[in-house]
């Protein structure tokens, strides 16, 4: 686990939100609150000249970050060493249909991280990092699970990333039309955008007897995703 008593992020070229500065923000209470709210992001890192980007799980533990692929990637192998590497993660919150196309946008939230993405070889770190994948969406579930394999492990590439640099943008504006636009006999909403989760569908080849655990009830019908994820963070990493 990393640890930072900084409560933001520095800010230079390479995170500086430049359009629309205002809606940036480098603190770590946004950002952080941001990446655990999500669960899927977008990495891109270039290597031997070609640029990647992949969309994977990831999980957060203080300032570092993970996530997982295959270990026959000669891609994700090549990060041995580290690389230079960017995260993103985005929220949208709804769709803004203004008087006129230009003024047409969406709200959102979002966070870009910056940092070395480095190939996790140590066996204690990636085995803790592993159970991190599991009990990071779903508290404390690896206790209740076959214990994986040793060739399960092996074929599972974990990847770690301290966060050197990070910014969000945040846009809650809604409809901005200008002024004398809104004098014109035109339509225009904002349309809120939730991802929402739907009733669980247990395993038809569950044994008799095997029950929903209690530790998924932040995962219920009609709960919004982000809601879920951000109390299973809190859960498992209350300390962090």
């Amino acid at each position: 686990m990393t640890s930072d008593n900084a409560t933001a992020y520095p800010v230079d070229t390479v995170n500086r939100v430049k359009r629309l500065h205002q809606r940036g923000a480098y603190d770590h209470a946004t950002i952080h609150a941001l990446l655990d709210g999500g669960m899927l992001c977008h990495v891109s890192y270039v290597i031997e000249g070609q640029p990647y980007c992949t969309p994977t799980l990831y999980w957060r533990e203080g300032t570092r970050l993970y996530w997982h692929g295959s270990s026959a990637s000669r891609m994700l192998r090549n990060l041995s060493n580290g690389e230079p590497a960017c995260l993103a993660v985005t929220q949208l919150d709804s769709l803004v249909l203004a008087r006129c196309g230009f003024n047409h946008s969406v709200d959102f939230r979002s966070v870009m991280v910056f940092g070395q993405a480095r190939l996790v070889t140590d066996p204690a770190e990636k085995e803790r990092a592993l159970v991190m994948m599991v009990d990071r969406l779903f508290p404390h579930r690896t206790a209740l699970l076959r214990q994986s394999s040793a060739q399960e492990i092996k074929a599972t590439a974990v990847i770690a990333m301290d966060i050197e640099r990070a910014s969000a943008k945040v846009r809650t504006k809604g409809i901005g039309d200008n002024e004398e636009d809104y004098s014109l006999p035109i339509y225009a909403e904002r349309i809120p955008v939730r991802t929402v989760l739907g009733k669980p569908e247990p395993c038809p080849r569950l044994l008799p007897g095997v029950e929903r655990p209690h530790t998924l009830d932040p995962y219920r019908e009609g709960r919004e995703l982000e809601a879920a994820l951000a109390e299973a963070y809190a859960a498992s990493y209350a300390t962090l």
